[in-house]
């Protein structure tokens, strides 16, 4: 029962890139960790140009999510969703500028409610989307709601300089 992170560096251009791994923590389900970025090219406001791209990615494996806490270099915002809720969907493309604003920053985890209602629980987590910042393996923040990507990042970047 391990949770496998990669944590992947991207130099995107000018193009789409999708990037997700999946790893079983018990025989019925999956912990989805992922970075997915969409780039609307100038040219054409209905479609993504795509291109391959190259991500170098360092697997890490963790016993749990408590292990993965612990073990995680940067402060983890964790964006705890489900597939059926529209303002959690909206927040995705959002997710995706934040964690490419604060790539040195932080490291954005995505929890599927649905598929790991124990850790929805323990985090007492009552509406979605919910975000819980995590830095040294302790809560260090939380808050509910769609936000604007730059709301989003004041949000954090208040939060981590405050407690300090």
């Amino acid at each position: 029962m391990a949770i496998s992170l990669p944590t992947a560096h991207v130099s995107p251009p000018k193009s789409c890139f999708s990037f997700s791994s999946s790893s079983k923590l018990s025989s019925h389900s999956s912990l989805r960790f992922g970075i997915r970025h969409e780039r609307v090219n100038s040219r054409s406001s209905s479609r993504c140009a795509c291109a391959p791209l190259t991500v170098r990615a360092k697997k890490q494996t963790f016993n749990s999510f408590d292990d993965l806490l612990l073990n995680s270099d940067k402060p983890l915002l964790v964006d705890f969703y489900a597939t059926w809720c529209g303002p959690c969907q909206l927040m995705v493309p959002i997710l995706n500028e934040v964690s490419e604003t604060l790539r040195d920053k932080i490291a954005v985890v995505k929890i599927d409610t649905e598929k790991y209602p124990s850790l929805a629980n323990k985090y007492q987590v009552e509406a979605l989307p919910t975000f819980i910042l995590f830095k040294d393996g302790k809560l260090w923040d939380r808050f509910e709601g769609a936000l604007q990507a730059n709301q989003l990042v004041e949000r954090i970047e208040t939060s981590l300089q405050a407690k300090q």
